[in-house]
């Protein structure tokens, strides 16, 4: 999420784009190369292009998380890191780049959706009018920013993250809606919009071995691409929340999407970054290809296993696992956080499943149904949440300022996932085969 979301390793100057005019030319994905990364400037401000961050981690010890405090600092943080004429948006920055060398679209709408989303978690919200004001600025960015090219339905290239976009634009769209907080003047065009969401992620799904990713070397079309089970997890997410609000949504689409999720489960608990064509439920951590082992997945597999279990085909025990990998194998999620290179072995881990991780960890203990488990579950995320955090109080699990209004907004999340909308469930309302050609 949200990835939000994707690899970089060194940071490009941005050019300003209006996110409403086409660009003069849609390249293929380029990812910035270490002789370009311009020298750090330790005057500019975090969050606008600012300096390049690293960080030594683990931490071994941080105070106990103050959450009322934690939160106060996280929100002036956020407010002060909206960026652009309004100000309007909070970007998430990684190494991929699109025309003219230019932030991504889906980055710039997925990034602002997420901190929107972020805003709202923290209580207080409906007394609280600086934050009300710039999640109404998100979200006239996130909306006019649909219109983009980049953010249409097809996919360019081998490497398109036009769909973190499309994830958490949804999901922020429908959170409006269930808290009853769509302006007046915008009701028309959020329900349009959120309608258009749910089929421009229907359309985007791999055909036939189902899933999404953002990367498919074999050509869009290509079943033979395989399913990102930390992109596909929180996009049937989305998907199950919308069919709550009574839209419709392709019952094949998301049938084959558990699918890939359910094919990607080794025998450890640990997840395949990218769901193979068959099962690996019986397959051993060894055999696995390096990205695929289980301190690998210590993120992913809490998004994965929640999203099984609330659609019938997961197990309580395995989620309770997921959870208590994450825990166990949090250094080395901490190792790589802040860190340039994306998936460094010997388990591939990249920085940006730092605070994905931390989100879906936190909804996967929410859906523990032992109770005095939940809350001694809750106190240790806060735990080690506090570890990354900053000294101004915002989080970062990059190396780049401006990424930090998503990083906040993650922690915001996950200090309030208690009080936040319960997860939508899933049922296929006909009997649907999975592995169905659509």
């Amino acid at each position: 999420m949200l990835h939000w979301l994707a690899p970089f390793a060194c940071l490009l100057s941005l050019l300003a784009q209006d996110p409403g005019k086409a660009p003069a030319t849609q390249a293929p994905p380029t990812k910035a190369a270490a002789a370009e990364v311009p020298p750090a400037d330790a005057a500019s401000p975090v969050g606008k292009g600012g300096p390049v961050r690293f960080r030594s981690f683990p931490v071994p010890d941080a105070p106990p998380l103050d959450v009322a405090e934690a939160t106060t600092a996280a929100i002036a943080a956020i407010l002060q890191l909206q960026e652009g004429d309004g100000p309007e948006q909070w970007p998430y920055e990684g190494v991929y780049r699109e025309d003219r060398g230019e932030l991504p679209v889906g980055y710039r709408v997925g990034g602002t959706a997420i901190t929107c989303l972020g805003l709202l978690a923290a209580p207080g919200f409906a007394q609280d009018a600086a934050r009300q004001q710039a999640v109404r600025r998100g979200l006239d960015f996130v909306l006019r920013t649909l219109e983009h090219p980049r953010l249409q339905v097809d996919f360019l290239g081998t490497y398109d993250v036009r769909g973190w976009g499309h994830i958490y634009a949804l999901e922020l769209l429908l959170q409006l809606q269930e808290r009853e907080l769509v302006p007046a003047p915008l009701t028309e065009t959020v329900a349009k919009r959120t309608q258009w969401l749910v089929q421009a992620l229907v359309e985007s799904a791999i055909p036939e071995r189902g899933g999404w990713n953002y990367s498919r070397p074999a050509g869009y079309l290509s079943p033979k691409n395989p399913a990102s089970t930390f992109m596909t997890a929180p996009a049937l997410l989305a998907l199950f929340r919308a069919r709550q609000h009574g839209i419709e949504v392709d019952e094949l689409v998301v049938e084959q999407a558990l699918g890939a999720l359910d094919r990607a489960r080794a025998l450890p608990g640990g997840y395949a970054y990218g769901a193979p064509a068959t099962s690996q439920h019986e397959v051993d951590e060894p055999q696995l290809p390096y990205m695929n082992k289980t301190p690998s997945s210590a993120a992913r597999a809490t998004a994965c296993e929640a999203t099984l279990l609330l659609a019938g085909r997961g197990d309580p025990a395995r989620l309770e696992r997921a959870v208590d990998r994450f825990f166990a194998d949090w250094d080395e999620l901490a190792r790589r956080k802040s860190q340039t290179g994306t998936h460094v072995r010997p388990y591939g881990i990249a920085p940006y499943y730092f605070l994905y991780g931390h989100l879906y960890c936190a909804l996967a203990i929410e859906l523990l149904t032992d109770q005095a488990k939940q809350v001694a579950l809750r106190q240790r995320l806060r735990a080690v949440l506090a570890k990354s955090r900053d000294a101004d109080g915002s989080w970062n699990d990059r190396q780049f300022g401006r990424s930090a209004g998503y990083g906040t907004a993650v922690a915001l999340l996950v200090m309030h996932m208690p009080q936040q909308p319960a997860p939508a469930t899933w049922r296929p309302a006909a009997a649907v085969a999975p592995d169905a050609t659509r």
